[in-house]
């Protein structure tokens, strides 16, 4: 019986999600970081960086976008961390990137270099993006590229 009220209960959460095209199960934290993270993509298309994939998770870390360069590394894989912030008070988004954050970034990225270039690791680097304000229509984007090395 249990098992039948779980059930029912997905399938009504599915519903309520196709009647009004918002994701009820989701929270306002959630929805903003998908959101800034849907700019995020957006904004490093629009400057040339090729989509690789999104939402990478592992056990030790997740990588928020990973994109490839073709610019001056030519064929870089870039491992990008999404921040978003209603205001830049207290150092904004990009100085939430704590060197606890910046370690699981790597070794996130070391589990991504494992299981797709075995052979042999392309050049590689870390950058940050940082979508303040509340509004999409007034936010700000600040695109760190390079913004920590592996040490």
């Amino acid at each position: 019986m249990r098992i039948l009220k779980r059930l029912f209960a997905r399938s009504t959460d599915a519903s309520s999600k196709a009647d009004t095209g918002v994701d009820t199960r989701r929270t306002d934290r959630q929805r903003r970081g998908a959101e800034g993270e849907r700019l995020a993509r957006a904004h490093l298309e629009a400057a040339g960086l090729v989509f690789v994939a999104a939402n990478v998770r592992y056990r030790d870390g997740e990588i928020d976008l990973v994109m490839r360069d073709h610019g001056q590394n030519a064929r870089a894989l870039v491992f990008v961390e999404v921040r978003s912030r209603k205001s830049g008070a207290y150092g904004g988004a990009a100085a939430s990137v704590t060197a606890a954050k910046q370690r699981r970034l790597i070794a996130a990225a070391e589990h991504y270099f494992a299981a797709h270039h075995a052979r042999a690791a392309p050049a590689c680097r870390f950058d940050v993006v940082s979508i303040e304000g509340d509004d999409v229509a007034t936010h700000r984007i600040v695109w760190l590229r390079d913004a920590f090395a592996v040490e």
